[in-house]
């Protein structure tokens, strides 16, 4: 019976020496993955970026008269030209103001017309001065770049009598443009 004792602790002392190198590669594995060696990957969006448009208008007059004339006669007209450009990078909308002064005994007996060139129904008509108070003519939206040519053209009535001798009027007028409504872009 002695035999078969001996011939078990070699044995077990075998399978002791299998299972702790076993043990030990089981530990290894795990602090191997517990430390972070994982599989990684990334990528970049690079070179993000945004700038702003541009607001800006020419007037081929700007800082000078559209017209001025001075001896004038009953019947006659006066034309001016302005070319307006949106001279911006944004389309934008566009309004006159008038701020004018009309000295005449009977006002009506100057009248305003302006029509946008190549049209023949105008963007405003009145008694000089009225544009004045009835606030920024409206003259729709420009789109980046475009240009549109005005002819003004006052008129002293035919019928103006002695009363309106040695009178005058004036005005100034400002092009106004104000960017369109904003866009949300999604891309």
């Amino acid at each position: 019976m002695n035999d078969i004792t001996t011939a078990s602790a070699p044995q077990r002392s075998r399978k002791r020496l299998l299972v702790l190198p076993l043990a030990g590669l089981l530990l290894a594995a795990g602090v191997a993955v517990g430390s972070g060696a994982d599989f990684v990957s990334n990528s970049v969006n690079s070179a993000n970026a945004f700038s702003t448009g541009t607001l800006t208008q020419s007037n081929s007059k700007g800082g000078s008269a559209i017209f001025t004339a001075s001896n004038l006669k009953p019947g006659d007209v006066l034309n001016g030209k302005v070319t307006i450009t949106n001279s911006g990078s944004l389309p934008a909308t566009f309004a006159l103001t008038e701020n004018a002064t009309n000295g005449f005994t009977t006002r009506s007996s100057l009248t305003l017309t302006i029509t946008q060139a190549g049209s023949a129904t105008p963007v405003w008509t009145g008694t000089f001065g009225d544009l004045t108070t009835a606030g920024p003519l409206a003259l729709g939206d420009f789109a980046a770049g475009e240009s549109r040519d005005y002819v003004f053209s006052t008129t002293l009535a035919q019928s103006a009598t002695n009363a309106e001798q040695g009178k005058s009027a004036s005005a100034t007028y400002t092009w106004d443009a104000t960017q369109l409504a904003a866009n949300t872009i999604s891309q």
